[in-house]
């Protein structure tokens, strides 16, 4: 593309109405590197990653570590360097296109950048406490915001975003999924901060994100960014995005940390999509404040309808549970959840028959059917994971069908 108007003006129309569109300078950079049939990858002042467009990350470690071909264009904004541009191209773009290039993107991070960097271990202290409510006193966690950069007095959302790799995966993995949400968080909102949960038994990754600022549109955004640069970024992973309602008086930002939380549990179960915001979630909502309240008594329901069936799949890796879920969403429709899951009736019948055996409750009246689903949305706030495996119980008809996937017998 060297010398050839005609490809520089794609590729700047390309460039440009990505800009135009506001998604932010990911999107930018993949749709210059798209346009250049290129590897790029651009850092700030502090040599952070903001945005990558790179075929794997190996490639991405090259372009970063600045390795064979790849060529290093710093960002200038007046007589401020304000980052680096990392290229690596088949065909290097003629000289006029790269300086529209340099320019397009430099002022986008300058757009972007945050006059302070935050380090890893400062967020994940801050999110820590949030998520631990050990910051209560409204002055106290003004304070300890602004020791950060962070401006919560005006409002403030939380993102919790987990990612599951589905192969194998490199050492550090997990590091990237917190650099990577952070920015896509960042794209939008330059001050968000990132921190991966230390949870007790949080399976994959997990990271908590801080958004500042007290509009819900931009809120909504941070966390469309979040997931549109996981996707973009980790192949081969699933995801679940929870999104919180905006905490207008910061004391309340613990409780943004439970809805983020409790969205997150509800996206990762549900069949609506990976991302969902904590007012998309129903009548979850109303345990939400069960579970604050008195945890004991929802773990005690919990116990008493679906932990049984969930024992038992992790025991003999059935699929009562996933049955169960299906038959509570064709509306008690036998026909229709053996239609769902690609089986035959008589195993969704035998099915059915073990989960009334295990909790009691029958599936044909509606008070059983209540309980149950009950018991299902207080695992999910609990943040309980069912397992499941071959249907290998009399009757069946195939093996087990993973969420988002089909198999016909």
């Amino acid at each position: 593309m060297s010398e050839n108007p005609s490809s520089d003006l794609a590729a700047l129309d390309a460039i440009t109405e990505a800009v135009e569109s506001g998604a932010g300078l990911p999107e930018v950079v993949r749709a210059a590197g798209k346009a250049l049939e290129a590897s790029l990858a651009v850092t700030d002042a502090w040599g952070a990653t903001l945005a990558v467009a790179a075929r794997s990350p190996a490639e991405e470690r090259a372009l970063l570590s600045k390795g064979e071909g790849v060529s290093s264009i710093p960002l200038r904004v007046a007589d401020a360097v304000v980052g680096t541009l990392h290229m690596r191209a088949k065909t290097a773009p003629s000289a006029s296109m790269q300086r529209l290039l340099v320019t397009m993107i430099a002022s986008e991070v300058e757009r972007v950048r945050a006059p302070e960097r935050v380090s890893e271990t400062a967020a994940a202290d801050f999110m820590g406490a949030l998520l631990r409510r050990e910051l209560t006193e409204r002055e106290e966690l003004i304070a300890q915001a602004r020791e950060l950069s962070l401006e919560v007095a005006d409002g403030a959302s939380v993102i919790v975003a987990r990612a599951h790799p589905q192969t194998p995966t490199d050492e550090g993995w997990r590091a990237r999924v917190r650099a990577v949400a952070e920015r896509g968080a960042r794209a939008v909102v330059s001050r968000s901060i990132a921190a991966l949960s230390e949870r007790d038994g949080t399976v994959g990754a997990e990271v908590l994100l801080l958004v500042p600022g007290g509009e819900e549109p931009l809120a909504a955004r941070a966390a469309e960014a979040v997931l549109r640069e996981l996707e973009a970024a980790l192949a081969g992973y699933t995801f679940a995005i929870g999104r919180s309602r905006i905490a207008e008086d910061p004391v309340d930002l613990p409780r943004a940390v439970a809805e983020a939380l409790l969205a997150a549990n509800v996206a990762q179960g549900g069949s609506d999509g990976p991302a969902l915001a904590f007012e998309q979630t129903g009548a979850y909502r109303l345990l939400l404040s069960a579970m604050s309240e008195n945890p004991a008594e929802l773990q005690r329901f919990y116990a008493e309808t679906v932990e049984p069936l969930v024992a038992y799949d992790e025991q003999y890796e059935t699929d009562l549970m996933r049955t169960l879920e299906t038959f509570l969403e064709a509306d008690g429709n036998v026909a229709g959840t053996a239609q769902r899951l690609f089986t035959h009736r008589h195993t969704i019948y035998y099915r059915l028959e073990r989960v009334r055996d295990l909790s009691g409750l029958d599936v044909s009246s509606s008070d059983g059917r209540e309980k149950l689903s009950l018991g299902l949305k207080s695992m999910r706030v609990l943040g309980i994971s069912s397992a499941g495996g071959p249907a290998l119980e009399a009757g069946a008809e195939g093996g087990r069908v993973p969420r988002g996937t089909s198999r016909r017998p």
